[in-house]
């Protein structure tokens, strides 16, 4: 290892004489000629120190190499390595050394290392590149860097290499969420260092507020990355990203002290930084000390490289203030320079402070509080209230204190308020007071310059409800309302912000341009301790700086309710209440009410819904098709619901759907042409444990203590419906689909009907495709609490189920083809779920029975569900019955016996009616022929015809030839025969007739 080590060293002097031959005229060389630097380590931390010429053939004679320093040696803060002599040397006053680390605060321009890659990687939707990124960078700010503003990608880069494990910090300014920040390390292989979401997804800041990341570093390159991207959904410009203050731990040594930037000084040698001048004084470049102003004429803020000419006196200058109440209870208005001064009076155009008002009477106290004699505003003990104007008084017997703040006279700032003025850029307006009390209200400042931000803030330590309210709806633990407007001459916005358990800052609400006066509630739906946060700014002010008074913002009432330490304006009933005891009210359980001073449970499927009412009216039934938990809170549905309609009954069971429905619909692209998605996460019935939850994996990141206290992820949304935004992955060269601005759009159920209106919710079936089912459609209403600036009365859900048998059990969300964001007015949301799981429930009559035929004696009746079949679950089909039978071919025997048994009986029926009538004629004959014999007439005298021979001879003729003739004529020439005495007949002797008879 050591032939290696000297190899090395060889190589490089060789390579120094080298250059120094090739030049032309070389003199010998001095130390301005070249610089020393140590060679790689080797395998036993071994290197050495060799020296490199500062320019090529420059001068002959360099320094041999010599063995250098352990790689693991470095200098402490304040001192850096002197190569010369290979010792740690304090840095000389004007400069400083972090001694392993380096420090870059100076941003007049991207310092050295760094650089600036802006990328569009995601394509419109016609596949070609929608925006062009070659003018988005990060770019120097003097004290920071402010990252860009559209929908490019923009990375900064900067890449160091670590002689032993370090870490790097830096300050940034995050408040808006539609610009993604990232921050995450690689390799030298280009290959990204393991990071959890907190380390890697910057959390956002409050306006004005500086925060600090902190991230471990490997030895060996790292490569640094801050990366920044637009999210444009709407025309609405996003605010930068400000980063300043990058700290770098774990370099090896610091080869050079660092001077101090101009408008800071280090006075002693040896220093760890560097220390701003003091007000009215400046520095330069690596400056041991400051240098003051002219104060008569010049000015200089704190930390300034240069004095300013102090300009003429103007109204942004000063401010109103009421003076407190003196033993006369009489105030008066009066004006005061904003400190410290720095405007000139004497000067001509300039403004002078206004002479002070007439003493007035004070206004009264605020809700709450009392005048104690002193001339000032006391707040009432506990367990009394005050309207502001009559002494305390203890609350009645059955109440108690309604706490909170009610703040509408602005006579002084109150106690939990405060303001201030901030401008990341300019600190002019430090000093300045951001808002001023006017009586009754309180007005945004003057400020500094354009862009300041004129902070108001108010700090709440949690919230706690009355005890009448223990129990109740749970859903809400207290409210801010305030009452507002605007006056904008120029581009101005008002933000309204909320910042939950100190952990990060979030916009609730904003306002821009003028404003008539109106009113804001936001609603607590978790105990918390939170910092309310009203920030305005001018983003456009006019020419004349003087027209900023113009441009203002005014509050006049603020309200908290239900505050920890809050005080009382008044007292409330106990409405739950079990046993009076002075001005504290015994709660009773869960979901009960006061009835004739008893606690009595609210009957089933009501919810609590008035803790100030006595009786049953505090409890309001829950909506069609749902029900009450156990504590009576709130209402859900058990996915069960009946309709019955023209002798028709019909019952559906939803809970085959699953938990919670998911749809993703788009891709939809912003202005720019970014590429985003919405994704909605439904829980249909919303029973325990099935509520939608809707995560961000990108801002406000919350550490794993606050999972840990909540019991929930740190930065999701939990309800009945919710919504996200989601950036895929192969867009914008992101490692994973961003998900972001998630928000409830529904926490609470108002009922399932058939009817198209419920509550003041109207579904719209004119949005989707018409069905030909004869299945009714079910509407699930829903509603959230929380009023948002353009919805004043909550947002609205319907979901609309559809029996589809074609579909899944699981089904299909759809949101309306002319609503691709799944709402047509930003306030009412539509969805579709066409599901097989969404038919009604079989019943009997949903099939019909088959008979099969008849075989061995057996015929089966088999049962089968009428088809299109629009029924799931229900009445199963009965079994196949089995019954005997007579089969076809017994059938036809016994018709053939019957038949042959049939045709004999005619037959014999036949013969002997044939038999009978042979002995008939028989005797007929005999009885002819007796006649004959017997009744012989004389011969005729006449040959004439009588009436009645004709005939006569017929009937001869008839018996004559009898042998011929069917029975019917026989019979027929009987019964004529029967006539012959009606008539005279003649016998006539013939020689024929005995022949005619038995010839």
């Amino acid at each position: 290892m050591a032939s290696r080590s000297w190899f090395i060293a060889g190589s490089a002097l060789l390579l120094s004489f080298r250059l120094a031959f090739g030049a032309k005229g070389p003199h010998p060389c001095t130390e301005t000629d070249y610089y020393y630097e140590y060679t790689e380590c080797d395998s036993t931390g071994s290197r050495w120190r060799v020296a490199i010429p500062q320019s090529h053939g420059s001068c002959i004679g360099l320094p041999e190499p010599v063995r250098g320093t352990e790689c693991t040696f470095s200098c402490e803060a304040g001192e850096f390595l002197e190569m010369s002599a290979q010792e740690c040397t304090q840095c000389a006053a004007g400069t400083y050394s972090l001694g392993s680390g380096i420090r870059f605060d100076d941003w007049e321009t991207i310092p050295s290392g760094f650089s600036s890659l802006a990328t569009y990687l995601d394509n419109g939707p016609h596949g070609d590149d929608s925006t062009t990124c070659n003018s988005s960078s990060w770019f120097p700010q003097g004290s920071y860097l402010e990252s860009n503003r559209d929908e490019c990608t923009v990375s900064l880069i900067y890449a160091v290499h670590l002689k032993k494990p370090g870490s790097v910090s830096f300050d940034y300014q995050y408040p808006d969420g539609n610009l993604f920040f990232e921050f995450f390390i690689q390799n030298d292989q280009c290959q990204e260092m393991d990071q959890t979401a907190d380390k890697k997804w910057l959390k956002l800041t409050s306006h004005g507020e500086w925060a600090t990341h902190t991230v471990n570093l490997k030895s060996g390159t790292n490569i640094l990355y801050w990366r920044t991207a637009g999210i444009l959904i709407g025309a609405k410009v996003v605010k930068p990203v400000l980063l300043k203050n990058v700290h770098i731990e774990g370099v090896a040594y610091a080869s050079e002290c660092f001077p101090c930037k101009p408008g800071t000084f280090s006075r002693t040698p040896g220093s760890s930084s560097c220390q701003p001048c003091p007000r009215d004084t400046h520095s330069g470049h690596g400056a041991s000390s400051c240098t003051p102003c002219n104060t008569t004429t010049l000015y200089a803020p704190e930390g300034s490289a240069e004095c300013k000419a102090r300009p003429p006196c103007s109204k942004k200058d000063y401010f109103q203030i009421h003076t407190p109440c003196d033993l006369e209870g009489k105030t008066q208005v009066t004006y005061r320079w904003v400190e410290p001064q720095i405007c000139l009076v004497d000067v001509p155009g300039a403004e002078t402070l206004p002479p002070s008002g007439d003493r007035e009477p004070c206004p009264p106290c605020n809700p709450g509080f009392y005048n104690n004699d002193t001339a000032t505003c006391s707040p009432c003990p506990p367990g009394t209230f005050s309207d502001g104007v009559k002494a305390c008084e203890l609350c009645p017997a059955g109440t108690e204190p309604a706490v909170g703040y009610q703040y509408k006279w602005w006579n002084v700032l109150p106690t939990s308020m405060k303001t201030s003025c901030f401008n990341v850029g300019n600190s002019k307006c430090d000093g300045m007071n951001g808002w001023e009390v006017a009586g009754d209200h309180i007005r945004s400042g003057a400020g500094g310059s354009d862009n300041d931000y004129l902070i108001l803030n108010l700090h709440v330590p949690g919230f706690k409800p009355p005890t009448s309210a223990t129990g109740g709806a749970g859903t809400e633990f207290g409210r801010i309302s305030f009452e507002f407007e605007m006056v904008c001459t120029a581009d101005c916005e008002l933000y309204f912000m909320m910042d939950v358990n100190r952990k990060s800052t979030r916009v609730v609400a904003s306002w821009e341009g003028s404003k008539v006066r109106q009113s804001y509630t936001h609603i607590m739906t978790k105990n918390a301790s939170v910092s309310y946060t009203w920030a305005f700014q001018r983003t456009n002010q006019a020419s004349d700086v003087r027209q900023n008074v113009n441009n203002v913002a005014r509050i006049y009432s603020i309200s908290v309710s239900n505050a920890v330490d809050g005080v009382s304006s008044e007292c409330h009933t106990c409405a739950l209440l079990s046993q009076p005891s002075g001005s504290l009210c015994v709660p009773c359980p869960p979901g009960h009410y006061i009835h004739t001073s008893q606690c009595t449970e609210c009957p089933p499927n009501t919810h609590l819904t008035s803790h100030s009412t006595l009786g049953p009216e505090a409890c309001k039934p829950c909506g069609p098709s749902s029900k009450s938990n156990k504590e009576h809170s709130r209402c859900y549905s058990d996915c069960v619901f009946s309709y019955s309609e023209n002798n028709v009954s019909l019952s559906f069971d939803y809970s085959s759907l699953g938990s919670v429905g998911t749809l993703m619909n788009g891709p939809s692209f912003t202005t720019k042409g970014t590429k985003y998605y919405h994704l909605f996460n439904i829980s249909l019935c919303g029973g325990e444990g099935r509520r939608a939850v809707c995560t961000d994996n990108v801002t406000d990141l919350s550490s794993a203590d606050s999972q840990k206290e909540t019991g929930e992820p740190a930065n999701a949304v939990e309800t009945l419906i919710c919504q996200s935004t989601i950036i895929p992955s192969s867009g914008r060269g992101f490692h994973t689909a961003l998900s972001s601005q998630s928000i409830s759009l529904a926490d609470t159920f108002l009922g399932a009907t058939v009817a198209l209106t419920l509550d003041g919710v109207k579904a719209r079936p004119d949005l989707f495709p018409q069905t030909t089912n004869k299945v009714p459609d079910v509407n699930f209403f829903y509603r959230s609490l929380e009023v948002t600036s353009s919805c004043d009365k909550g947002r609205n859900v319907v979901v609309t189920l559809r029996c589809n048998p074609d579909r899944s059990t699981q089904g299909e969300l759809t949101v309306p083809s002319q609503c691709p964001a799944g709402t047509c007015d930003g306030c009412t949301f539509h969805f579709l779920w066409e599901s097989s799981g969404a038919c009604p429930q079989c019943t009997s009559t949903n099939y019909h029975q088959i008979e099969g035929a008849c075989k061995g004696g057996l015929q089966d009746t088999l049962y089968v569900w009428t088809e299109p079949k629009r029924c799931v679950g229900g009445v199963s089909l009965p079994e196949k019955k089995t019954w005997p039978c007579e089969s076809m071919d017994f059938l036809v025997k016994m018709g053939a016996t019957i038949g042959a048994f049939t045709a004999a009986l005619l037959f014999s029926i036949t013969c002997y009616f044939w038999k009978k009538n042979k002995r008939l004629e028989f005797k007929y004959s005999k009885l002819v022929m007796s006649a004959n014999k017997e009744c012989e007439l004389p011969g005729a005298d006449s040959c004439a015809v009588m009436e009645g021979e004709e005939n006569e001879g017929e009937m001869e003729d008839e018996v004559v030839y009898s042998k011929k003739t069917s029975l019917i004529r026989k019979l027929k020439a009987i019964a004529s025969r029967g006539n012959e005495r009606s008539y005279e007949n003649v016998q006539l002797n013939s020689s024929q007739s005995n022949g005619l008879v038995w010839g």
